[in-house]
């Protein structure tokens, strides 16, 4: 573990430099900076407050920023959501953010709202029936009468229905059984493997996040005070103390 770095690569697909923003006036994040590559996975780690889901909405065009936030060394000029799901980044909120009143089909066409490739759109949506089992079951079921679990399973596979080349997750193990969640862990690593998708995760099971994860960074106060390779952190004894608990 070092001091916050960026990572070799000069083909990042999203870069985000001395990023400040915050609420209502008040600054959350203090010059943030942060790379995340083609096929990466991507851990930020930090106690509550550090941060973490304020740093996500700001990279997914929710809240407007001072400082240099570019896709594919393109600078993003407008952030809103749109945009930003233009440019393939997508994310699943913290809460999971269904849509509850609507079936788990609904859910996952309104995820495909801005393709216009229908046949594809319906490959897609097998597809993540077939990765999804339990919401192939549910299909016509109300998103609102799903279980915690099932409810973060459409949550994700509606963020790919967009087809993102990054997709940003804040804490989706946050109330779930450990099975669930070792079950959706498994998914996205195999989701980064098989379809090459760039993972940003914001998580609080950090052993979890850390065995899928290549790259890492320590957010403390809205400020990164280190980053480096998930095996570094590992190895790291107050790392271990502080998030892995031995």
């Amino acid at each position: 573990m070092s001091e916050p770095t960026a990572p070799t690569s000069t083909n990042h697909l999203l870069e985000a430099e001395n990023i400040v923003t915050g609420y209502g006036g008040a600054a959350v994040l203090h010059g943030i900076s942060l790379a995340v590559d083609p096929h990466e996975v991507v851990v930020v780690l930090g106690a509550n407050g550090a941060g973490k889901s304020t740093l996500l909405a700001t990279l997914s065009g929710q809240l407007p920023f001072k400082g240099t936030l570019k896709v594919d060394g393109r600078a993003v000029s407008r952030t809103r959501p749109d945009v930003m799901l233009g440019r393939g980044v997508s994310l699943v909120p913290q809460g999971r953010g269904t849509m509850t009143a609507l079936s788990v089909l609904d859910n996952l066409r309104l995820g495909a709202v801005t393709r216009k490739d229908k046949r594809a759109v319906e490959e897609d949506l097998d597809r993540w029936f077939d990765v999804f089992p339990r919401l192939a079951d549910r299909r016509a079921q109300t998103a609102g009468l799903l279980s915690g679990g099932e409810q973060q399973m459409l949550a994700i596979a509606r963020a790919l229905m967009s087809r993102p080349r990054l997709l940003m997750c804040d804490e989706v193990s946050l109330g779930l059984a450990p099975v669930i969640v070792q079950g959706i862990f498994a998914t996205l690593r195999d989701i980064n493997r098989d379809s090459g998708t760039a993972l940003l995760l914001v998580e609080q099971n950090a052993e979890l996040a850390l065995e899928i994860a290549s790259r890492v960074y320590l957010l403390e106060v809205g400020e990164v005070t280190a980053s480096g390779s998930a095996e570094a952190f590992r190895a790291d004894d107050t790392i271990r103390a502080a998030y892995l608990g031995y």
